[in-house]
């Protein structure tokens, strides 16, 4: 099991150290720094001191490291446009995207979950069929557009629900909260569920692979041929043998959430970590940007190793195959 622990999180460092490489090189070719920093009435001999003070008269090598320690310790600098530290930038932008991404987690699984039971149970009903065509609809359409379709029907048309921003919001210490006002959970309805519309298609489509997999399994049929009631069969025993691959792949799309919740963000203007990037690359803002992309990625790593780590602790088989 140590073997096995010291190989995943060996994986995982090398991959966040290529991708600080890559942010690193957002830093390095995407612009002087300097001259994205001073304005026109900066002397050369200005320009010079703060090239020498940012290190960037300094070899590559000796950059990169110095990246890579900052980044370590959560420091990447000075935000180009808002001139203010970029960790409190985004400590002050992650909970409105956090609540963003677990909202419509929560909304994929208890839509998609039934419905892909219901599509295996009821395999070739009309409704069954009906439901699974609308699915690859679902698949089929961009997020964007389900977005503005939803801001249409329901901000637009009926007047329900905001079309834009994230509403009053609750400061607890350092996280913010719109759960706890009126204002804020109904401006969380129409971004949640444009985000999670994607997720509930696969958390539907998984689910009912796996229970058309399971119902054909010989302790199934041998619970059908001692008389189980057809509900407990379904739900006692046919659903619960299939969530685990639901659970894992839950876990391991919420990073993949984070990171496409900027298009999301972008058109219900919800103040959080996507819609600061889509500005940062719109004013060339490059810590910003570099921040992003290596928190992004740490999230996504760190929740793939820790899907790794805990499907070795439940089946000993997984660590002598990936000895």
């Amino acid at each position: 099991m140590l073997a096995f622990l010291i190989k995943r999180l060996s994986n995982a460092a090398m991959v966040m150290l290529a991708v600080s490489l890559m942010a690193f090189m957002i830093f390095r070719f995407v612009g002087d720094p300097v001259e994205l920093m001073v304005n026109e009435q900066t002397t050369s001999e200005q320009r010079d001191e703060l090239r020498e003070r940012m290190g960037l008269n300094q070899p590559v090598l000796v950059q990169f490291a110095r990246f890579v320690g900052n980044a370590v310790q959560g420091d990447f600098g000075i935000s180009y446009r808002n001139q203010q530290s970029v960790m409190a930038l985004i400590a002050e932008r992650f909970p409105a995207t956090m609540e963003l991404v677990l909202l419509a987690t929560l909304i994929s699984l208890m839509v998609g979950v039934p419905l892909g039971v219901m599509t295996a149970i009821h395999r070739g009903k009309w409704y069954s069929e009906a439901v699974q065509f609308v699915s690859i609809i679902g698949v089929s359409l961009p997020s964007f557009v389900i977005g503005i379709l939803l801001i249409l029907a329901f901000a637009v048309t009926l007047g329900w629900l905001p079309a834009f921003g994230r509403g009053e919001v609750v400061d607890l210490g350092w996280w913010s909260t719109g759960l706890l006002t009126h204002s804020g959970r109904v401006a969380l309805i129409l971004p949640a569920i444009a985000l999670s519309f994607y997720q509930i298609t696969l958390v539907m489509r998984l689910v009912r692979a796996e229970m058309l997999e399971t119902l054909r399994s010989d302790f199934v049929k041998f619970a059908r041929a001692r008389g189980v009631p057809a509900w407990r069969v379904h739900f006692r025993h046919a659903l619960r043998n299939c969530l685990m691959p639901v659970v894992t792949m839950t876990a391991m799309n919420i990073g993949s959430l984070i990171a496409f919740a900027l298009v999301t963000e972008t058109v219900f203007q919800w103040p959080g970590m996507g819609l600061l990037f889509i500005q940062a690359v719109t004013f060339v803002d490059i810590p910003v940007m570099a921040a992003y992309l290596v928190i992004v990625s740490f999230i996504f790593v760190a929740l793939n190793t820790i899907v790794d780590i805990t499907y070795a602790v439940i089946d000993p088989r997984l660590r002598d195959a990936n000895r």
